[in-house]
């Protein structure tokens, strides 16, 4: 399920949102990577601020239409493969889209990405969460545990 939204203006013309305030719906990366290939699509890469904007835009309108203001990370495409911890400073660097896009664009939260087990990435939405050094925890980005259910 999601609400698929299209425009004109960016290289990918279309986008589909899924938000599910329900704990039990929530998926891994690799299972949040599966459906959208399944359904035709990809993981979302992002290419500017321009587009990063626009979902939070997007994200805005998505979230105030549930019963309620709820935490709920969002999985992007970005992703580290390789050999488990990673822990150098190249470690940033290593991340890549799912997709095959090259975009350099990066919206990390402050100190993020913390590298280690953390290898695929989110876009927080924890509005409900005193805000950090970086700010509220609102549409940056941040490295987690592939396992984890977003």
């Amino acid at each position: 399920s999601g609400q698929k939204v299209c425009y004109g203006a960016f290289k990918h013309s279309c986008y589909k949102l899924a938000y599910f305030q329900d704990l039990s719906r929530r998926v891994g990366f690799q299972e949040a990577r599966q459906a959208c290939e399944i359904d035709g699509g990809a993981l979302l890469s992002l290419e500017s601020e321009t587009e990063q904007q626009l979902i939070e835009n997007m994200l805005q309108n998505l979230t105030k239409s549930g019963s309620g203001i709820s935490d709920g990370d969002f999985w992007i495409g970005l992703w580290r493969s390789g050999d488990g911890l990673t822990t150098s400073s190249a470690c940033p660097d290593l991340y890549q889209w799912a997709d095959g896009s090259m975009s350099p664009f990066r919206n990390w939260y402050t100190d993020e990405p913390s590298c280690g087990s953390e290898a695929c990435v989110v876009m927080y939405h924890q509005p409900t969460a005193n805000p950090g050094l970086g700010g509220p925890y609102l549409y940056q980005w941040n490295d987690d545990r592939c396992n984890m259910k977003h």
